[in-house]
This record gives C-alpha cells, sequence and structure tokens, in this order.
C-alpha cells in the first residue's frame, strides 16, 4: 500500500499554515510546513514532497527566488508548486509563473478551490512519475536491447568465422580431421599420436606420367579435378580418412581417427565403388584423346597416427609398413585391378567377395615375399549390399 502524498506548505505566517494543515489533512495528505524561503528550499531538497504550496511575500527569501533554485536542482526532479498570494496582483503572480510555477491561488482561498488544485497537481505529478518510469524502463529495455544485439552479432561473426574456417579445413583436411579439429579438448586428443590397426587404400591412375608429358597443364589439371571430384565423393560417403594425395595418388584410412566396424570390409567395398566409378570417367577420358587406367592396393594392420607439422601447417599421418605394403601393392595391380594383402583378405567374411589368388610378390621394402588376392567382384549373394550401409 502505498503511503498519503507528501505536501510541504512553505509560509511566514503561522496562522496561514494552520489553515493548510487542517484542510489538506483531512483529506488525508501528510504535510509537512516551512516558515520561510530558506526552509523551505532546506526541507524540499530533503524530503523531496510531492507538491508545494509556495507564500510568495516572505523574509529571507520570497517565493519567487525560492522557485528559482527549486527548477535549477536537477536532483529534485519534477515537483510542481502552487503559488500563495495574499494580493490579487498580476505582476507577482505572472512573475511566479514565469519563474517555474504550476499554479496560484489567492488568499484568503476557498477550501474546495485548494483541495481541488492539489488534486489536479497531484495527478499531474502522477502521470508525469508514471511516464518517467516508463521512459526509464523503455531506455534500459533499450540499452538491453542494444547489448544482446550486439552480443547476438559478435556470435553471428563468430559462427560464420567457424564455418569459413572449417570450409577451409574441410577442403584441405578430411571432413573427419576437420571436425575434430574445431571440437573440444577432449576430441582433440584423438589427433595425438597413437597405435591402432587400420586398413589402408592406396590408388593411383596408369599411364598418368606419359600423359603429363603429352598433354597440356590445363588438360592435366581438368582430369585430375574430375578423378579426384569422382573419387572425393565416395571417400565421403564411405566416412574414410584422406591421409593424403600427391597428383594421381591417393593414401586412404579406415577406423581412424574415427573408428568404425568392419573397416577392412569397408575399404574393399569402396575400392569396388571407386573401379567402377573411373571406369566410366575413363571412357569419357578415351574421347578425348586420354589412355588412362587405375589400380588399387589395399592392406590391414598396425599403424603409428597422429597429428604432425608444425605449428602454421599441420598434417594427419599414418607411418608404418601397412601404408607402404598398400602403396606397393597398388604398384603390382594392373589397370582395373584391386590388389589386397592375404592378412586383409583373411578379416573379410568368408564369401563375400570373389578373389583369386595371386603369386607371391617381392616387393621394395620387404624382406619375405608377400601373399595377395585379387578383388574380382561382391559374390552373388552380397550383391544386394554394395553399399557402405
Amino acid at each position: 500500500m502505498h503511503d498519503p502524498p507528501l505536501i510541504l506548505a512553505v509560509d511566514d505566517v503561522p496562522e496561514n499554515l494552520e489553515i493548510v494543515v487542517v484542510r489538506l489533512a483531512a483529506h488525508g495528505y501528510r504535510i509537512i510546513t516551512a516558515g520561510d524561503g530558506e526552509e523551505g528550499l532546506a526541507k524540499a531538497r530533503s524530503e523531496l514532497p510531492d507538491l508545494i504550496l509556495l507564500d510568495i511575500m516572505m523574509p529571507k527569501l520570497d517565493g519567487v527566488a525560492v522557485l528559482r533554485e527549486l527548477k535549477r536542482d536537477d536532483s529534485l526532479g519534477f515537483i510542481p508548486v502552487i503559488l500563495l498570494t495574499a494580493k490579487a496582483d498580476r505582476t507577482d503572480v505572472v512573475a511566479g509563473l514565469d519563474a517555474g510555477a504550476d499554479d496560484y491561488l489567492t488568499k484568503p482561498f476557498d477550501q474546495a478551490a485548494l483541495v481541488a488544485r492539489v488534486r489536479s497537481m497531484l495527478r499531474i505529478k502522477s502521470l508525469h512519475d508514471l511516464t518517467q518510469t516508463q521512459a526509464r524502463k523503455l531506455a534500459e529495455q533499450t540499452r538491453e536491447l542494444a547489448a544482446f544485439n550486439a552480443t547476438l552479432e559478435r556470435r553471428v561473426v563468430d559462427q560464420v568465422g567457424e564455418i569459413e574456417r572449417m570450409g577451409r579445413l574441410k577442403r584441405f583436411l578430411s571432413p573427419q580431421i576437420a571436425d575434430l579439429i574445431a571440437a573440444s579438448d577432449e576430441a582433440k586428443g584423438l589427433l595425438e599420436s597413437h597405435r591402432r590397426e587400420v586398413s589402408v587404400l592406396f590408388c593411383d591412375l596408369r599411364g598418368f606420367t606419359a600423359f603429363t608429358e603429352l598433354a597440356e597443364p590445363e588438360e592435366v589439371m581438368r582430369v585430375l579435378k574430375d578423378y579426384h571430384e569422382t573419387l572425393g565423393a565416395l571417400i565421403d560417403r564411405y566416412e574414410a580418412t584422406l591421409e593424403r594425395f600427391a597428383g594421381d595418388g591417393m593414401l586412404i584410412l579406415f577406423n581412424d581417427p574415427l573408428p568404425c566396424e568392419k573397416h577392412t570390409e569397408r575399404a574393399v567395398r569402396m575400392a569396388l565403388d571407386m573401379m567402377e566409378a573411373i571406369a566410366a570417367r575413363a571412357k569419357v577420358w578415351r574421347k578425348l584423346g586420354h589412355e588412362l587406367g587405375f589400380g588399387i592396393g589395399v592392406a590391414s594392420g598396425y599403424a603409428t597416427l597422429g597429428r604432425i607439422g608444425f605449428e602454421r601447417r599441420f598434417d594427419y599421418s599414418a607411418v608404418g609398413s601397412v601404408t607402404n605394403l598398400a602403396s606397393r601393392l597398388c604398384d603390382e595391380a594392373k589397370s582395373g585391378e584391386i590388389v589386397i594383402a592375404a592378412r586383409a583378405y583373411h578379416a573379410l567374411d568368408e564369401g563375400l567377395f570373389l578373389a583369386r589368388a595371386l603369386e607371391p610378390m617381392t616387393l621394395k621394402g620387404f624382406r619375405r615375399p608377400i601373399e595377395a588376392y585379387q578383388i574380382l567382384g561382391l559374390a552373388e549373394d552380397a550383391a544386394p549390399t554394395r553399399s557402405a550401409g
């Protein structure tokens, strides 16, 4: 429940103050009084009344002087002032209104007129206070909205920057590696050096060196772009990791940095899809006068994997004989062939793929002959499950 309005009555005649107190107190108002202008000014500043009834003719400071001081003091806010004058001299009234008074009454004043003027001024004060409160709330909401918009704008800029950064990362790194780089510190631990069993696929074009010697550089780049885009779509679909590519050669990992089930089977399925896709592209290249074949090597085994490089340039790499083996098997593969190491082949579910055993191979960097198989395709009962799933 709100307290009744507080009214300050300032007059140097005690009888006049008594009349004001009695008449207004009867209507429930709280009244404080002052006997001269200086006291009235002091009480106005200390009590902050809702309304001031101010006599004009007073010692020390007259009403007009007090009024001017009140209106100059910004700390008082808006306090309506009704002048009380014993004379009907228009000069006093005009001077008071010019100094900032809101209304006036001539003494002796009628009780009904006094109460009506007081109520009118208090309504104005109430509306002014409400407007000021609403204005403050509006200003506060405006500041909050501006701060929110600024925060939102920063977030949008940060998110756009992150999206652009991720876009650049994914153009140079596999999506899995790029996502890990942008992920939490815990996820980034997967990029640190570790050992894991992986399946490795190495592929390259046949006749590419001769092609580069005869074709114009622009044509070489067009064929490479077509080749990379064709295989890149399959690498993404099978959720493989492109460890590196150099010209027409690609080294692709399965089961790292993110693990996947039956990674060797996934590698062989992708190899079959790659062979089919490049065979279709080779027909187009042949029409342009380019004779290019395609071979693939697949191996599985343990490798050491992790981030290598320096501050301004990092790569994700696999180190171990398994990557060399896949590369050497690819070298042995004729155009249109997929050659897989025996260990990787025996990791496949029996009867899933058609294959034929090859003669043991003597490969550079390996002291013992390497047993291998040629993947011919999917077995008939596995044909409906060609996709990576």
